[in-house]
């Protein structure tokens, strides 16, 4: 049975809107390694810190997270 992992299109959406990673962090109070190992999918973001990534980069939570399948290894 594949469990759910939480999922993320945050490197796309920051890439639409011209943002680097450390233009990002500075927008929303984090570090950029903050942002990158959200992207990486290292670092799981607060429900405050995934409304506030979503509301900077000008769309909802549902359109940065998501929740995929992750098959067994």
């Amino acid at each position: 049975m594949s469990a759910l992992v939480l999922g993320n299109r945050l490197k796309e959406h920051r890439a639409r809107c011209g943002l680097t990673q450390a233009q990002l962090a500075a927008q929303v109070g984090v570090t950029r390694k903050t942002i990158n190992t959200v992207e990486n999918r290292v670092f799981t973001p607060s429900t405050l810190l995934a409304l506030k990534l979503a509301k900077t980069l000008d769309t909802s939570v549902e359109e940065v997270f998501f929740l995929a399948d992750q098959s067994p290894e």
